[in-house]
């Protein structure tokens, strides 16, 4: 089973989104059969059976075993990843572009980024494991705290500058047998998880 799987199929992606078939994928992290989900969600077997069939036919969930019971042989299925990742390609032309945003400044051109990011990462995985090459990548995550917007704004005036140095002096456009890379740096607002709200007292 991998890790995460790109659904870049549009038809594949609105079959996932289905609710009853995204918990047959979650349940499906271990392998089960029509019969043992049916139990566990509260669906009728045969209901239970045509998504599974569904899911089986757009390459979802995956056959592992089948099982002899009385007259029947029940079929054993597992999901292909322990998590899915819809490629935004399956918007196809309205996928938004980075490229065509004017405002470099503005949260609406950094999403555009990102969605390229998820896109063009998509197909690197899916040719990466089609090929069993591993795929060169490298990212950083964390968090800080700026004291105000002016230190934000000296902050990212410091790092485009670090930037900037670092890849005037490693690109190199004539190197025999050298690959492109791309560079995605963003910043943003932390969001903030939601704060449980205190139970009413009872009247």
């Amino acid at each position: 089973m991998d890790e995460v799987a790109v659904i870049a199929d549009p038809v594949a992606a609105g079959v996932s989104l289905d609710p009853v078939r995204a918990r047959l994928l979650a349940e499906l992290a271990e392998p089960g059969s029509a019969t043992t989900l049916a139990r566990k969600i509260g669906l009728p077997r045969q209901k239970v059976n045509y998504h599974l069939r569904t899911l089986e036919q757009h390459g979802l969930v995956e056959l592992v075993e089948e099982r002899r019971k009385g007259n029947v042989n029940e079929r054993w299925l597992r999901a292909v990843a322990s998590s899915y990742v819809i490629s935004p390609s399956v918007l196809g032309a309205i996928t938004p572009d980075p490229d065509k945003s004017l405002d470099k400044l503005s949260a609406k051109w950094l999403l555009a980024l990102a969605t390229r990011m998820v896109r063009e990462l998509g197909d690197l995985v899916t040719g990466a494991a089609a090929a069993r090459k591993q795929l060169p990548t490298f990212g950083m995550d964390g968090d800080i705290r700026f004291a105000s917007a002016k230190d934000r704004a000296a902050f990212a005036d410091e790092l485009t500058d670090a930037v900037t140095k670092l890849v005037s002096k490693y690109h190199d456009e004539k190197a025999p047998g050298g690959r492109a890379h791309r560079i995605v740096i963003a910043i943003h607002p932390k969001v903030q998880p939601e704060k449980s709200q205190p139970e009413k007292e009872k009247s």
